[in-house]
């Protein structure tokens, strides 16, 4: 496995990142193709012995289950010095509405450590931008969680750049704890975060920590074909379907790499947003033990500089989404 420092903090952090959406009790939320605890902890275990020690959940996740079942997991077969453990505030609870103010965030960090079972997190990120609540309340209450011990540093997630600078440059100006980390959507058919985002987070030393690298699995298959998530998750739905021509002579592309190379399609994808020098590390799911052994194997490819001008000369401009 390789390593990476997290931004501006001391962590030491694997390359890849195991994103835990993936685990929850699917009659909880509202991902029905969320993966139960017993056929979780396998998966977690995997990605420990294969040298992964960045796990990331959020609250909302199968309310919360996806929480409880990553804490149990780790708690039985890692120490927790040893992992650099990750989770969200934002979205509607069952016990708490959506936003950012100071009562939500208080109430969900605690909650969030009683279901993970651990005395902090490494990281707690804002999930969205919260329009209904004054940021420097926000600010203010997460620099009051770090400095209560409850988390080490605290990141954010899908935003437009001009929000991101702003909390930046409003954190500093009070003295509050800064932000290390941006969690944004970006993927070969998904790049509009090289426009602002990721030059802004390289001037300031903030770490990029991509979700759907993969685009949600798009990237991963023949154009059109689907799996179970994929008819069903609404997200997916929403994000992919406005730019599908374009997009899938993208992946098309990415196939015709990938049998060149002898590799696959995920790979290929994968090892394209390792490339970027604004990424820090990627956030990767896997439902099954072949999946996310064939993502590993992602770290081992290199694409030359004709792979990345084949892959990248289709894009054109895309409408940001992920932001709501």
């Amino acid at each position: 496995m390789q390593f990476t420092t997290l931004g501006q903090t001391n962590l030491r952090v694997s390359r890849l990142c195991l994103g835990c959406m993936t685990f929850g009790d699917p009659a909880r939320g509202k991902h029905a193709w969320t993966l139960p605890e017993e056929s979780s902890r396998p998966l977690i275990k995997q990605a420990l012995d294969a040298g992964i020690n960045f796990f990331d959940t959020a609250n909302s996740y199968s309310d919360g289950s996806s929480e409880e079942i990553v804490g149990r997991a780790l708690k039985d077969f890692a120490q927790r010095d040893q992992i650099v453990l990750a989770t969200k505030v934002f979205n509607e609870m069952s016990n708490l509405p959506k936003g950012l103010s100071r009562k939500k965030i208080m109430q969900s960090i605690d909650d969030s450590l009683t279901r993970l079972g651990t005395d902090y997190v490494d990281l707690l990120q804002i999930h969205r931008w919260d329009y209904d609540t004054p940021l420097e309340e926000t600010l203010e209450a997460l620099h009051d969680v770090v400095k209560a011990g409850k988390a080490r540093f605290i990141g954010a997630s899908s935003m437009y750049a001009w929000q991101f600078a702003r909390a930046l440059y409003t954190a500093d100006l009070h003295g509050w704890t800064r932000f290390v980390t941006m969690q944004d959507q970006y993927n070969l058919i998904q790049r509009e975060e090289e426009r602002e985002m990721h030059p802004l987070c390289q001037f300031e030393n903030i770490a990029v920590l991509p979700w759907s690298p993969l685009a949600r699995g798009k990237l991963t298959r023949p154009w059109g074909e689907t799996t179970a998530r994929s008819v069903s998750d609404e997200v997916l739905t929403a994000m992919y379907t406005r730019t599908e021509e374009v997009d899938a002579r993208i992946a098309e592309r990415v196939g015709v790499i990938a049998d060149t190379r002898g590799v696959s399609r995920a790979q290929v994808a994968l090892a394209w947003v390792l490339s970027k020098p604004a990424v820090t590390v990627p956030i990767i799911g896997a439902s099954r033990p072949d999946q996310f052994a064939d993502l590993v194997g992602a770290l081992d490819v290199t694409l030359d500089e004709q792979d990345i001008a084949e892959l990248e000369t289709a894009y054109v401009p895309h409408y940001p989404v992920g932001f709501a």
